[in-house]
This record gives C-alpha cells, sequence and structure tokens, in this order.
C-alpha cells in the first residue's frame, strides 16, 4: 500500500511540475507584459490603458538597447519627455525614457544608478517634484532583483521572468491575449522609447478621462505629498555623486506642473520647506560644478506662461493646451523643457525654466513669491477653486 501511495505521489507531482512549467513557458513566451522585450514585434501589440509592470519591461529594455541618454523620474516625466524623436537634438545619440509612474525619489536613485550600470549614458535627465521628494514606498513596482548589480543580469531575470511566469493574473492576461479578448487600445511605452502613448491616455476608459474631472484628485495628492524629506535629499546627493564620478553628464529639473499645484503647497504650509529643498539643490549642483561635474539645476514650475494656463473649470473647454490635468504636462511642454536644457530648433517661452545656481535662488525665489501674489489676484477664480478643493475629502484610492 505504501509503494502504491508512494507512486500515486510521485505521478501527481510530476504532473503538477508538468502544468506548472507548461503554464510558465506559455507565459514567457506570450510575455503579455512585455517583460524580456525590445525591437521587437511585441511591441507593436495594442494592450489596455494601464501598463502593467512597466518598470519591469523598462528595466530590461535599458540593458538591450543601452541608451547614452536616459530621462529618470515618476509619471510626469513618463508622459511629458519625448524620447523617440529626440536623436537629433542629441547629435544621433540613443534616447530612452526610463522614468515609470508612481516612482518615489528612492524608486528614481534605483533606476538611474541601474541604467549607469548596463549603459555608457552619456545624459541623465532626471525630473524631480517637491511632493514626491522622498524615500517612502512608491507605487511604480521596482522589485528586488530589477536593479541588482552584479554580472549575468540578462540571467538574472530569465529566471525572474520565468517566476512571474507562474502567477495567476500573467496566465489571465496571456489567455485573453491568445483568445482575442485583450481589449487593446494603445502601444506599450516601450514602443515609443519609453514614452507613455497618448491613446493611453486618451481613451474613454482610461481612469483619467476628462480634464476638468482629473483636477481635483491632482490637486489633493500633490498638497499631500510628504517630501521634500531630508533623508531623500542626502540619498539623492549621494547619487548625483556617484553619477558624476562616474562621468555622466546630468541635468535635473523640476516638473512644471500647473501652477496651483505649487500654490497647493503655499495653502498646506509647505512653501518653506520647499524654498529650502530648491536652495538645497542649488547649493548641491555648485558643490558638485566645482569638482568638475557637469551638473544643472532648472526649475520649471511656478506662476509663469506656460503653468499658468487656464483650466477647465474657468474656460469651459474640454481639453487643455499644455496639460492633461494639474499633474501632468503634454509633450509640447517637455519639448520645451529640453530646448531649455540642451537648446534647439523651437526655444521656449523667456519666462519658462530658469537656472538654480546659488547667486542667484534668491532672486529667483523673490520673484516666484511675487508672481504668486500676481496669481491670486488675476486668477482668484481657480484660487478659490484650489482653496475648496483642499478641504474636501479624499477619495480612495
Amino acid at each position: 500500500m505504501d509503494t502504491i501511495a508512494r507512486r500515486y505521489l510521485a505521478i501527481f507531482l510530476a504532473c503538477a511540475l508538468a502544468a506548472l512549467a507548461l503554464v510558465s513557458a506559455v507565459n514567457y513566451h506570450v510575455d503579455p507584459y512585455l517583460l524580456h522585450q525590445w525591437d521587437s514585434p511585441l511591441l507593436q501589440r495594442l494592450r489596455p490603458t494601464t501598463e502593467k509592470l512597466s518598470v519591469w519591461g523598462k528595466t530590461y529594455a535599458v540593458a538591450r538597447y543601452r541608451p547614452a541618454v536616459v530621462y529618470i523620474g515618476n509619471s510626469r516625466t513618463e508622459m511629458g519627455l519625448p524620447a523617440s524623436s529626440m536623436r537629433t537634438l542629441f547629435n544621433g545619440k540613443s534616447v530612452f525614457n526610463s522614468a515609470v509612474s508612481g516612482a518615489s525619489i528612492g524608486d528614481a536613485i534605483r533606476l538611474a544608478e541601474h541604467a549607469a550600470r548596463v549603459s555608457h549614458v552619456d545624459t541623465l535627465v532626471w525630473g524631480i517634484d517637491a511632493p514626491s521628494f522622498s524615500l517612502e514606498l512608491g507605487s511604480a513596482g521596482v522589485e528586488p532583483g530589477l536593479t541588482d548589480d552584479g554580472p549575468a543580469f540578462f540571467a538574472r531575470r530569465a529566471l525572474l521572468n520565468i517566476k512571474r511566469g507562474l502567477t495567476v493574473d500573467m496566465t489571465h492576461d496571456s489567455w485573453r491575449i491568445l483568445s482575442g479578448t485583450y481589449d487593446g487600445v494603445c502601444l506599450s511605452s516601450l514602443a515609443l522609447h519609453g514614452q507613455r502613448d497618448e491613446s493611453c491616455i486618451t481613451s474613454r476608459n482610461h481612469g483619467w478621462a476628462g480634464t476638468a474631472r482629473a483636477f481635483k484628485p491632482r490637486l489633493q495628492e500633490f498638497g499631500d505629498g510628504l517630501g521634500p524629506t531630508a533623508p531623500a535629499l542626502q540619498a539623492f546627493d549621494a547619487s548625483v555623486g556617484k553619477l558624476c564620478r562616474g562621468g555622466t553628464r546630468l541635468r535635473l529639473y523640476i516638473n512644471p506642473t500647473h501652477a496651483l499645484t505649487l500654490d497647493a503647497l503655499y495653502w498646506r504650509g509647505k512653501w518653506d520647506a520647499m524654498e529650502a529643498w530648491q536652495r538645497d539643490l542649488a547649493q548641491m549642483a555648485g558643490r558638485y560644478r566645482s569638482q568638475g561635474c557637469d551638473v544643472r539645476v532648472y526649475d520649471f514650475s511656478g506662476f509663469n506662461s506656460i503653468t499658468s494656463e487656464s483650466i477647465p473649470q474657468v474656460t469651459g473647454a474640454r481639453e487643455m493646451r499644455y496639460y492633461w490635468e494639474a499633474s501632468h504636462y503634454r509633450d509640447n511642454v517637455g519639448r520645451f523643457i529640453l530646448a531649455r536644457l540642451f537648446g534647439g530648433p523651437v526655444p521656449p517661452p523667456a519666462d519658462f525654466g530658469a537656472e538654480l545656481t546659488e547667486t542667484g535662488i534668491a532672486a529667483h525665489q523673490a520673484a516666484m513669491r511675487a508672481a504668486r501674489e500676481r496669481y491670486h489676484a488675476q486668477h482668484a477664480v481657480e484660487t478659490a477653486y484650489l482653496r475648496h478643493v483642499l478641504t474636501l475629502p479624499r477619495e480612495p484610492k
């Protein structure tokens, strides 16, 4: 009897292992989340608006593509900075947008240093924001192993991808692809060298559909952010130093979120902390420049001709020219950012983007405070709307 039971158990385990191996192999081959693709036909497959495991695909693609110019940041950089059409701006060098939605500054540091390890990064463009400038766990999904140092990166990633292929959600989405029910509406960001496809954003099924509707949660989210924090600045400083020693040219920039987002920091009592953070960034960049590093910091936030665009609640328009909503700018703004940082055929507005230096920071911040007061006077309806929004209950995530 014991012999029969052992034989039955052995057969059962063998069948279970064979089934798991088959599932993993199918998921690895179908690759619904594009975990191990670069320059392959699968990148042209339409997918749902929500891009699952984007950071898995991007960390792999950077290692395969080995771009000379890399963008780092959160969803603002991912959506706003074009990459696939920017080779001319960078003298023919390869460009990739490695920013990921939901990235904290800790996530961004790991992605920046990963790119520098797997590729010879000539230029790194890094978008930052005061509220997200913390080491708190972000929602980007930068899991252990995706950015690990050491040899045999692709072998380790293959093992991680095989393991990921055993999950229920990946199996379900592989089946949807094979059965033709995947509901694809837009391309993966990998098809656009890392930038988010506009069709994902404009789709009626997208969670941010409707510019006016999205203003309230985005303004609340920005005002509630935990950053900037001292540990995050210390970690960021150390990472910039490491990249500098590796010979990377760094262009750090404060994202041009809508003027109301910066004003939210003022009404939430966070303005002084934001100014102190800017001063620290200017001092950090000056220190590394004195050591021979090509690093500069630019501020595109504030109250300028781009960020002060009238909002739909005032104009009644369905869309904005420069923004998807209060937090995320369109890539026409991203082109202005790149033009200010590197030059280009179409210059940005004169008041858009100022370099932060130790000698100029005081004047810059005084001008920003004066512009804030003018904004309150000239945009009274928007200011009242913002103050009301900040008192409302937060929507569940």
